[in-house]
């Protein structure tokens, strides 16, 4: 059951689930690109969960890698510190 909100301030934008996991979805990439789905550039680089445009820093989450992978892969290439 939804509680009913004021909508007299129009500024206002409420955090719901919903309106993330819609946003969510249209940033996923469904398999990996050899290009850059922002400017079109091939100058990007694949990581486990990212694909990661050098041209114009645009960093794209592909939907069905693993999460594990990706720490790994930032500890072992010295991105992040283990902890």
């Amino acid at each position: 059951m939804k509680a009913e909100r004021d909508r007299s301030n129009p500024r206002l934008v409420y955090l719901i689930p919903e309106r993330g996991l819609e946003r969510a979805t249209k940033r996923f990439l469904t398999e990996r690109t050899n290009r850059c789905v922002k400017c079109g550039s091939a100058f990007v680089s694949h990581e486990p969960l990212f694909v990661h445009c050098h041209y114009c820093g645009a960093l794209v989450r592909v939907a069905a890698a693993s999460l594990l992978d990706q720490e790994l892969f930032e500890i072992r290439s010295g991105v992040r510190l283990a902890s």
